[in-house]
């Protein structure tokens, strides 16, 4: 079995950090996007909130569809090939896109949205790993934060590009007529822009990625029989399990609170602001998640544990939606952007807590963690019948609040369970 061990690294290995981190950035920016989203679909199709967060249920099923035949298909294809199979499948989503809206077909949007997350989803199943292992694994955690940095760089620079574009004019602007066929059409083009847009910016990274596969190659960690085994053994590994239920109600919090936080802002028992300005400010959220992981990542390079600061960050979060379930105006508005910065080291914490404690190999734990990203894609869906159901978007808060209490319990285990060795992130040779 081949482990990461603290010795010098391969040569090569920081530029192959350095050219995976890239990916991160790339998957963040889309993810954020989705945000400004919900509140264009909602808007140009005339829909209710649990209608319009079919967008994020489209994005985050595609994790739990995909995951463990990504896991698969990785320990097939290897490293690079993966990553740019995973970039191409993410720019035919985004071509999707306008013809969805060329015929008026919202599903057409979902489904576009399905297949660019499918893509983001073999990234996922790919990169965190390989960042794990590209390295000594004392320095794992804050190596994986420091990448899930640029992964929050994406998502704080998303919502400031693609709000403006996609919730001003059109029928947002302040004498719209939804109806008017021109108007939809004004704003279903502002949809078609931003993907097309993304689009093309997948393709320059796939071509980035295909230029330095050898540097990827060179420094992947070799394969063992063991890393080519059914993705499904991850199920007989308690702490795989409990760490993939950990990421589904850390990503399924964090982007209950995202995807609604532009229309929460807007409302007049909050800020009572206009969508876009309140879509810009959502920056403000992911930006948050930016610095908590520069801040996490230096940190954990000191002598304190990474299971400590996870449960101080989720006990504060837990916190801070409370306070928004209490209050309005300001006070809300604020404590919800904060839960950002507590988010921040959330999810490769519990990645890598998972690694060193998971006794399935490492392919197999990564599949089934990135399967719990599925959370995106049902707490968010419950957030939204409970909007649709409530005078106020505040209840929805009480989500997230269950969502990291049961991440303190996770973090308070994992500060007490034994770590063992990580396996090296395998695949086929010459990947």
């Amino acid at each position: 079995m081949t482990t990461v061990t603290d010795a010098a690294p391969p040569r090569g290995t920081g530029l192959a950090f350095a050219y995976v981190t890239t990916l991160f950035f790339a998957w963040g920016f889309v993810t954020s996007l989705i945000g400004p989203l919900i509140a264009a679909v909602r808007r140009v199709f005339e829909l209710s909130y649990a209608e319009a967060t079919l967008t994020t249920f489209a994005w985050f099923i595609a994790y739990g569809i995909a995951s463990i035949p990504a896991a698969a298909l990785l320990s097939r294809l290897g490293y690079s090939r993966a990553i740019i199979f995973a970039l191409v499948t993410m720019v035919a989503g985004c071509l999707i896109v306008p013809i969805a809206t060329l015929v008026d077909w919202y599903p057409g949007v979902l489904i576009a949205l399905f297949v660019i997350a499918s893509g983001v989803t073999l990234l996922q199943v790919g990169a965190n790993p390989l960042v794990a292992a590209l390295g000594p694994q004392k320095s794992s955690h804050a190596r994986l934060n420091f990448s899930q940095f640029f992964n929050s760089l994406g998502t704080t620079l998303g919502p400031l590009l693609a709000a403006p574009i996609l919730l001003t004019g059109g029928v947002f602007a302040a004498d719209a007529v939804i109806t008017d066929p021109a108007t939809r059409a004004e704003s279903l083009r502002s949809i078609d822009i931003a993907f097309l847009a993304v689009g093309l910016f997948f393709a320059v990274v796939a071509g980035f990625i295909f230029s330095a596969r050898k540097a990827i190659n060179a420094a992947a960690p070799v394969p063992t029989a063991e890393d080519r085994m059914s993705p499904l053994v991850a199920l007989k590994s308690p702490w795989a399990v409990f760490g993939a239920l950990a990421i589904f109600f850390y990503v399924g919090s964090e982007v209950t609170i995202g995807d609604l936080l532009t229309n929460f802002l807007h409302s007049p028992e909050i800020l009572d602001i206009p969508l876009a300005t309140a879509g810009s400010m959502v920056a403000w959220y992911w930006g948050g998640a930016m610095v908590g992981r520069l801040v996490g990542g230096l940190l954990m390079l000191t002598k304190i544990p990474a299971s400590r600061i996870l449960i101080v960050n989720t006990l504060v979060a837990a916190v801070l939606c409370l306070v928004v379930t209490q209050t309005t105006g300001t006070t809300a508005a604020y404590a919800a952007i904060a839960i950002g910065f507590f988010n921040s080291i959330m999810f490769p914490t519990i990645f890598t807590l998972t690694l060193e404690r998971s006794t399935a190999p490492v392919p197999a734990t990564s599949g089934l963690l990135v399967f719990g990203i599925i959370g995106g894609a049902i707490l968010p869906l419950i957030g939204g019948l409970i909007g649709d159901n409530a005078p106020t978007l505040n209840p929805v808060f009480y989500v997230p609040l269950v969502g990291y209490a049961i991440l303190v319990a996770f973090a308070v285990f994992a500060s007490r369970a034994r770590t063992r060795t990580i396996v090296a992130a395998g695949g086929p040779g010459g990947h």
